[in-house]
């Protein structure tokens, strides 16, 4: 099982280079959960990509505004986040 669900075999079809490059990366047994991962990816964009569609149907096109806030939110959010991960990885304060 791959992720928590069920799995079937598929043939798929790829360029023979994509493919071997793919594999010497992975190496044995990491092909499929690569392949996995990329296609989990696509749909995750997909989706996003649907989401936007909606919002701007309701709300109008982001603006280059709204987008540099959200940039400067998500930077203050990962900063929080290695903070308090380097404060749990040395309960003393010390960078680990």
């Amino acid at each position: 099982m791959v992720g928590g669900m069920a799995t079937k075999k598929y043939t798929v079809t790829l360029p023979e280079e994509l493919a071997e490059e793919i594999r010497s990366e992975v190496g044995p047994g990491g092909f499929s959960r690569y392949v996995t991962q990329a296609v989990e990816r696509q749909r995750e964009r997909e989706r996003l990509h649907e989401a936007v569609g909606w919002w701007e149907g309701e709300y109008g096109a982001v603006t280059a505004e709204e987008l540099a806030e959200a940039e400067s939110e998500r930077r203050e959010i990962e900063r929080a986040h290695a903070e308090r991960e380097g404060q749990a990885a040395d309960p003393h304060g010390a960078a680990a």
